[in-house]
């Protein structure tokens, strides 16, 4: 577990509150960030992958600072606007109000994310006759406990 806790941290590092639904899925993910900008701390480019082997790792150069303050924002924005997170059996499902969080919102973010964590396979739907605007992480074996410890979920 202690070679996932450094992953998360070069996700951090990278994205500082951007990770993701990092993001999305935490309200208690933006105080550990904030610090962490705070810090100052420098990111080590070998920090990248911390296990041979490991498919959960982020690559800390793949946002340039503008896509990254974009990303940023949207971050913010899902963790703020998610009105349900669903456990699946390979992920977790974000739920949100259409009328707060578009499509166009989720699909910017994905895309944002999809450089950084190429390892998350992203699913996006529009459900209940347009009423509810749906984000699906999931991916390989053990995204589940990488999207736990990296969004800070509530342990079940």
């Amino acid at each position: 577990m202690d070679h996932k806790t450094n992953q998360f941290t070069s996700c951090r590092g990278k994205h500082a509150a951007t990770t993701v639904l990092a993001c999305v899925m935490a309200g208690g993910v933006a105080a550990p960030i904030a610090a962490y900008e705070k810090s100052g701390q420098a990111v080590k480019e070998d920090h990248q992958s911390m296990t041979t082997g490991s498919k959960f790792f982020c690559n800390i150069k793949a946002l340039a600072p503008a896509e990254r303050a974009r990303h940023k924002k949207l971050t913010e924005k899902l963790i703020s606007g998610r009105t349900e997170i669903i456990e699946m059996e390979k992920g977790y499902e974000f739920q949100f109000n259409p009328a707060v969080i578009s499509i166009k919102e989720l699909a910017d973010w994905a895309a944002a994310e999809s450089k950084c964590c190429p390892f998350f396979d992203f699913h996006i739907d529009l459900e209940r006759e347009g009423s509810l605007v749906c984000l699906r992480l999931t991916g390989d074996q053990g995204i589940k406990h990488f999207i736990q410890s990296e969004f800070q979920l509530p342990a079940k």
